[in-house]
């Protein structure tokens, strides 16, 4: 069976948790610093807040623009349900917007339709590691004195118009979970160029104590601090940072394994009518997070769920991002979502299926894959 997805751990990523462990730090310590320099240096931003997730991220990013109860947030429709909870968190209003039909990613000209005089802030999500059409997003948020919070959990690294992401909004927002581009199992960072904010998501995700709270345990710190704020305990431990570290000396590597993969699997697909693959525009670059096919279901005898099982019976494991937000009961039943308002949304979440992408895939799995999708074509087409 080809997993859906396979981390890529080496011994590199071994020895970095054994150093942590030897230290004797295993919580938030000096691996989680040295990793918020590193990645910091790596996407060229001047602030690199590490948090638990990306969730956590996300949350502490709204709140330091200082979210509130009854303000409205923007978001598109496909994304995972982190993206639009981290709203609910402030008893705040998630707002979706439909997809655009060819990269799936939030449909900048639907925007300016959705904003009123209780909107704050636009979260745009980079899906499957393509990057939303930021200009507009970024004139639009300027011309409305919104924030921007770029949902990059899919997006690392990924470029726009040369603009490495990470460096165009006002905060972007990584993830590191374990399927994602950096694998550390669980972790996220923040990026910003806004000292004050970044300030502030340093306090509030430990407990809201005073700066620099995690080396009260060391040479140079004390038992004392002080509360300043309501917090959360959303700190990166030393043991994922660790892992972290070692990924990160390695993702440009992994990157272009993933980017060869989506090479070979969009020369075996270009020329089938019963799919397409995946398009990313001439101006930017993805991570290759997700490889997204979309199904010609009136090609085909057979519809989305009964291809994944056909693929499953050949070995090949897949999933589908996402289920949109407006057929989860939740969301229907709180805000109003509707499958009416989300046409190119509901239309291509019937269509879509993720195939297998990680560094570790060989020349023999990526074929075991193009030739399972290619039989169930044949078996199946009209």
């Amino acid at each position: 069976m080809i997993p859906f997805h396979k981390p890529f751990i080496t011994e590199d990523e071994v020895n970095e948790v054994v150093d942590s462990l030897r230290s004797g730090w295993i919580t938030m310590g000096p691996k989680t610093i040295e990793f918020e320099n590193r990645f910091r240096e790596y996407i060229g931003t001047r602030n690199a807040v590490s948090a638990n997730s990306c969730t956590a991220c996300l949350h502490l990013a709204l709140k330091a623009i200082g979210l509130n109860y009854g303000d409205e947030v923007i978001i598109p429709d496909i994304t995972f349900t982190a993206t639009a909870e981290v709203v609910v968190y402030f008893q705040a209003i998630p707002v979706a917007v439909d997809v655009e039909e060819d990269t799936m990613n939030m449909n900048a000209s639907e925007i300016e339709r959705k904003i009123t005089d209780r909107t704050k802030a636009i979260i745009p999500v980079h899906f499957g590691g393509q990057p939303c059409d930021m200009d507009e997003i970024m004139e639009i948020a300027k011309r409305y004195g919104l924030a921007v919070v770029e949902d990059a959990a899919h997006a690392l690294p990924a470029f726009y118009k040369d603009k490495k992401i990470g460096t165009i909004g006002d905060m972007t927002c990584f993830s590191f979970y374990a399927t994602k581009t950096l694998s550390a199992g669980e972790g996220g960072m923040i990026t910003t160029e806004n000292d004050d904010w970044a300030d502030r998501m340093k306090i509030l995700r430990l407990h809201g104590i005073s700066r620099d709270a995690w080396k009260r345990y060391t040479d140079e710190g004390t038992w004392y601090y002080e509360v300043v704020e309501a917090g959360y305990k959303y700190n990166m431990t030393d043991l994922h940072a660790a892992v972290a570290i070692a990924q990160l000396r390695k993702l440009e590597d992994m990157w272009h394994k993933r980017r060869e993969i989506a090479r070979i699997y969009t020369g075996a697909f270009d020329e089938i009518d019963e799919i397409e693959a995946p398009l990313v525009r001439k101006d930017r670059e993805s991570a290759w997070h997700l490889y997204v096919i979309k199904l010609n279901n009136e090609l085909l005898r057979i519809n989305r769920d009964q291809f994944i099982n056909e693929l499953k019976k050949k070995g090949v494991g897949t999933s589908v991002h996402f289920i949109p937000l407006h057929r989860h009961p939740y969301y229907r039943n709180n805000f109003n979502f509707c499958a009416e308002d989300f046409r190119v949304s509901e239309k291509t979440y019937q269509r879509i299926i993720s195939l297998p992408i990680y560094p570790s895939m060989t020349g023999a799995e990526i074929d075991l894959v193009i030739n399972s999708v290619y039989d169930t074509i044949k078996k199946f087409r009209r």
